[in-house]
């Protein structure tokens, strides 16, 4: 569960939980931490510009808006429900145009 220590919110910045992984890893980046309150607040997923980010860590999400991080909110409290965060629901794809489905591209 990595992505719920560290994620990125930009292209040189990280949203860490301290108190979950060494920081120092990260040093080439800017680094914002979570509010002290929300521990499990450093799950977000960057989409292009904008963080896709959980409305229940409303502290960590100021936070990140006022070092000019986007915020995109979404209500993910079924998913907490179980554990799940942001990042558990997503599969990303960086292709600016994908294959057709069934090519061996």
């Amino acid at each position: 569960h990595l992505k719920s220590a560290v994620t990125t919110v930009s292209a040189s910045t990280v949203l860490v939980n301290p108190s979950w992984i060494d920081v120092r890893a990260f040093e080439h980046y800017e680094i914002i931490e979570i509010h002290p309150e929300e521990t499990f607040a450093a799950n977000g997923l960057l989409i292009g510009e904008a963080v896709i980010y959980p409305v229940a860590f409303p502290r960590t999400a100021e936070r990140l808006s006022k070092r000019g991080i986007r915020i995109e909110p979404v209500d993910l409290s079924e998913l907490a429900k179980a554990e799940g965060a942001v990042t558990c629901c997503s599969l990303v794809f960086m292709h600016s145009s994908p294959a057709p489905y069934g090519s061996k591209e």
